[in-house]
């Protein structure tokens, strides 16, 4: 971009686009097997493209023992029997790019599965791919450091028939590959570029800020009770990880140049690192997924719940708008496969206040500088199901959260609120397409039961509603699409101290946005800035007329916003 701020050719095509997010096992069943498969998502295309959506993100679809859900690879160069074949994925590819739209892979090397060929080789001693991994002898007949796993328990694994430890930052049956071997680095970009050949048009990749250890390994602060302490200063943005983006840059990506996106997964990433990782001079990765502000409702951890202010949340967003306005890249995005529904975590999901707030929460994100994702059923207004015991959960980080607690003194009644609000199954029910048996996802028993109000929310009711969740997304993609200044304008935080309202403007080559959203349940005067009172309506979410449940009539220079309402206001300069 120009310093003017006008877009230039060659300005990168994902600043425009909108991703969608799959998770291919809850996406589309075409088999009746109960769970979804490459084939289903192919026949579900057209709700995309309709949509408007630029690329779809396919979570894992390789072989996996299925521990983590697909996220414990076994073979990088293949597909995994559940999801089809490699001639089925390629029938996908091609029937994505009839359509306009780009695909792109989820990319998980920071870890394999323990049953991938490479971990089975790493078990001998003597074996070249021993150092493709972390092994360790034992400290004093124990683990080698205090690290704990990120699904409960130590982060090492005993192997008796070596009398050493494996390094696993998850579940056991992921151990963490080493890449401080020059050998390993060789074989994964050997890897990325043959998806790259084939088609792929770039990836997002798992936990990437991980793969670079402090070589020493040493012992984490402990900060509860227990022995086990917290190993992430040595091991989150790790001292090489700069070195193997920039290697990785050079050795896949720039070979392809201008047509990839590339996205890094960055749990504990600061706004100053990411200003380093998305500096195109840096030739690291186009964006990064930062975490901080899906961690601000969070206490001791994730399951420990907490009030959410909306104040922290602009001062979060905020500052991330602010800080890369002028080197790197936002991704914008209120759920995935690993978040709660975003319409019952940030919003109000009673039927009243379902399609309002689920419209708001879409307004507020999208009309934000980045790039935004779409996560599968957000569209629809999808949201948590109602898990009634534990025995109703299938993850394994729950499960796991759910058996340390009960071991630690806590009771059922005392552990289940939390799983239920932010438990990962909540977005990995499967997708409601029609108000029939198993909302239309498989013709067998679905591997995860549906939501029951799957027969209210679904997208054929949704796409026959002009005032619906899904028209509202279209509407939304089509302004970013053909609006610049939705793109490439900059970002004005307003009434950064109000509890309800969430309002900024947009400013580019003679255009101005002002977006105002109520992110409350109660009708709320908002004061309008000078020369916003006649100012066009671009978007809004409530029909012109309709009552707004004030109990007072606005003071002068204010507007009322009815529950949930948002707005979207152009003028010129």
């Amino acid at each position: 971009m120009a310093a003017d701020g006008v877009p230039q050719e060659g300005d990168a095509w994902w600043k425009s686009a909108v991703v969608y997010q799959i998770y291919p096992r809850s996406f589309a069943d075409s088999d009746g097997d109960g769970i979804g498969d490459l084939v289903g998502i192919t026949q579900r295309l057209d709700h995309l493209a309709d949509l408007g959506i630029d690329v779809i993100w396919l979570s894992p679809v390789y072989p996996s023992p299925q521990d983590d859900n697909g996220y414990d690879i076994s073979d990088y160069q293949d597909i995994d029997p559940v999801f089809g074949d490699l001639a089925a994925f390629d029938r996908l590819l091609a029937a994505v790019h009839e359509r306009g739209m780009k695909l792109v892979m989820d990319l998980v090397v920071n870890h394999t599965s323990d049953e991938h060929p490479w971990f089975q080789e790493s078990r001998d001693p003597r074996s070249p791919r021993r150092d493709w991994y972390w092994w360790r002898p034992p400290r004093d007949g124990r683990e080698p450091n205090n690290w704990g796993s990120f699904f409960s328990g130590p982060a090492w694994t005993h192997d008796p028939a070596s009398d050493e430890y494996y390094l696993h930052l998850f579940s056991p049956k992921q151990p963490d590959l080493n890449w401080e071997h020059p050998q390993l680095r060789q074989a994964v970009y050997a890897m990325m570029r043959w998806w790259l050949d084939r088609g792929v048009d770039g990836f997002r990749m798992d936990v990437v800020n991980f793969i670079s250890k402090d070589p020493a390994l040493p012992d984490g602060a402990v900060t509860g009770d227990g022995p086990l302490g917290d190993g992430s200063p040595h091991f989150v943005c790790g001292p090489r990880i700069h070195d193997h983006l920039q290697e990785m840059h050079r050795e896949v990506f720039a070979r392809y140049p201008g047509r990839l996106l590339t996205v890094g997964e960055m749990p504990g990433v600061t706004v100053e690192q990411a200003r380093l990782f998305t500096d195109p001079a840096r030739a690291e990765v186009d964006m990064v997924f930062q975490f901080e502000h899906v961690g601000l409702d969070h206490g001791r951890h994730k399951f420990d719940l907490r009030p959410l202010r909306l104040t922290d949340l602009k001062a979060s967003l905020g500052r991330w708008q602010t800080e890369l306005a002028d080197t790197g890249w936002n991704s914008l995005y209120w759920n995935n496969h690993d978040q709660p529904r975003a319409v019952s975590r940030f919003g109000d999901d009673s039927p009243r206040h379902r399609v309002r707030s689920a419209t708001a929460l879409a307004t507020v994100l999208h009309l934000h500088r980045g790039t935004p994702y779409v996560y599968q059923g957000e569209e629809l207004g999808m949201a948590n199901a109602p898990f009634r015991s534990i025995e109703d959960f299938q993850d394994i980080e729950t499960l796991n959260h759910y058996a340390q607690s009960l071991r630690a003194g806590e009771k059922p009644e005392d552990v289940l609120p939390g799983l239920r609000a932010m438990g990962r199954d909540n977005a990995r029910t499967p997708m409601q397409w029609d108000a029939s048996p198993h909302a239309g996802f498989t013709t067998g028993t679905p591997w995860l039961p549906v939501n029951p109000d799957h027969t209210e929310v679904n997208a054929a009711g949704a796409r026959a509603n002009p005032a619906s969740v899904y028209h509202h997304y279209r509407r939304l993609i089509a302004l970013r699409h053909g609006e610049p200044a939705v793109v490439h304008g900059d970002f004005t935080m307003l009434l950064p101290d109000d509890e309800r309202v969430y309002a900024f403007t947009r400013q580019y080559a003679g255009t101005v946005l002002l977006v105002v959203a109520n992110l409350s349940s109660e009708a709320v005067a908002v004061p309008l800035p000078d020369g916003w009172q006649d100012a066009e309506l671009l978007l809004g979410n409530v029909p012109a007329g309709e009552a707004t449940d004030a109990a007072d009539p606005a003071p002068p220079g204010h507007s009322v916003l009815a529950p949930w309402e948002a707005r979207i206001h152009r003028r010129t300069t």
